[in-house]
């Protein structure tokens, strides 16, 4: 079952690459047919899920692979998983949707974007190293396309920014998998076996410097504070598929290796450091919030927003670990928001930009000075913004704003005025 949820969407982008001879209209309709299949398949997976034992696995399956080095085919969900794997499913349905219309090059595009819904899909089923490694340069590799294919202003160059950057710290997370691989005795690269050894401990010093290495390249990918500056002009010179793909899918891995892999294999590691990754996730929460108040250009605003948002995760896995000497509750908590916050972005985000992309089809601007009193000629554009940005006033509100910048400008300005910078962020 989770085979072919993965590879669906592969198959059908492949079919797609060879038929050079498919009309446009039949090209988004498949990309759309597709997407929604895979939403059913997995609103059934969802419905026969049944929470497994400790450290178990739903609709496991494993295959040898590479045997020579340990490394299987290892797939599986469980309650970290499944959450992720379903917004994955929405996400992309609603890009499909959105890009119905799309004029330029949209057989390539539905095989490119089909392409990394499948690899985004195997990230989050895996259960070998090798495999999520695979699945994470995949991504790369995909979305760089995506951004340098269809976006617009400088494309290509904040395509490679965001290429060097996420493929660069790949290596630095390579060289942390290597490590665990190394550690383990014997050597595998399989999680569950890795957890359940945890190689490392009683290593203080390996394993902090196999844990730096892990986090450098998750926190890249996250973004954290400083590693973000890739951030900002991928997700403005990206397409509105682009955007929301890349803010509410592949951010999110990221932050899923944190409770996949980095916290259980190395939770003495990761206790001893906690600390350090709060202060990184506060920073985040504060920068991210700030610069997003300074924005008057809605994309880059909603950009700086994820590195806002993504920070309050930073800081429920960091507070996971100040809490290791507590309650498992009090650190399953941590977990279950840290979860809860990546699936309520990845929803408000992907809203969001597929939102701006329309502001940008009508007027080829992001400026939100050209888009004053929308409420009037456009109402419900605005009710569908307001409600994507709902969420985040009240977290703003929560991290110390007046309640006066909760209120709608959208709603009370008259025709014409431009509209204040603080909605949605």
């Amino acid at each position: 079952m989770l085979s072919l949820i993965v590879f669906l969407p592969l198959a059908a982008a492949l079919i797609l690459a060879v038929l050079p001879a498919m009309p446009d209209r039949a090209a988004r309709w498949s990309w759309l047919v597709v997407t929604v299949a895979e939403l059913l398949l997995i609103g059934v997976l969802v419905a026969g899920y049944d929470t497994p034992p400790d450290g178990g696995l739903a609709f496991e399956e494993r295959l040898r692979w590479i045997p020579s080095v340990n490394s299987s085919y290892h797939v599986g969900v469980d309650g970290l998983s499944l959450p992720l794997v379903a917004l994955t499913a929405v996400v992309f349905t609603a890009c499909a949707v959105y890009a119905i219309r799309e004029d330029r090059r949209p057989r390539q595009q539905a095989a490119l974007f089909l392409f990394l819904q499948s690899v985004s899909l195997g990230l989050f089923v895996a259960q070998d190293l090798i495999l999520f490694f695979l699945f994470f340069d995949l991504s790369i590799v995909g979305m760089y396309f995506a951004i340098a294919g269809w976006g617009h202003g400088n494309a290509a160059r904040s395509a490679l920014k965001f290429f060097l950057y996420t493929f660069l710290g790949s290596l630095a997370l390579l060289l942390g998998f290597i490590g665990l691989y190394l550690a383990a005795d014997p050597h595998t690269f399989d999680i569950p076996e890795l957890v359940a050894a945890a190689p490392l401990a009683g290593r203080p010093v390996v394993g902090g410097l196999v844990l730096a290495a892990i986090l450098l390249g998750l926190a890249v990918k996250t973004p954290t504070v400083p590693f973000h500056t890739w951030l900002p002009p991928a997700h403005t010179d990206a397409s509105a598929v682009g955007s929301a793909v890349l803010a509410a899918i592949l951010l999110k891995m990221g932050t899923y290796g944190f409770v996949r892999i980095a916290m259980p294999v190395l939770p003495e590691a990761w206790q001893a450091w906690s600390w350090v990754i709060l202060i990184v996730g506060i920073v985040s929460v504060l920068y991210g919030a700030l610069v997003a108040l300074a924005q008057s250009n809605v994309k880059r605003m909603i950009a700086y927003t994820s590195v806002n948002h993504m920070g309050y995760v930073v800081v429920a896995v960091g507070a996971a670990g100040i809490l290791a000497d507590d309650t498992a509750a009090a650190r399953e908590l941590a977990v279950v928001g840290a979860v809860t916050q990546m699936v309520s972005h990845g929803l408000i985000t992907a809203a969001l930009f597929l939102l701006a992309g329309v502001l940008y089809d009508r007027r080829e601007t992001y400026e939100m000075g050209e888009f004053g009193g929308l409420a009037d000629p456009a109402p419900r554009f605005a009710t569908l913004f307001a409600i994507g940005g709902s969420p985040r006033w009240a977290c703003r509100h929560s991290a110390g704003s007046s309640p006066s910048s909760r209120s709608s400008p959208a709603a009370s300005a008259p025709p014409g005025s431009p509209p204040s910078r603080c909605p949605a962020s």
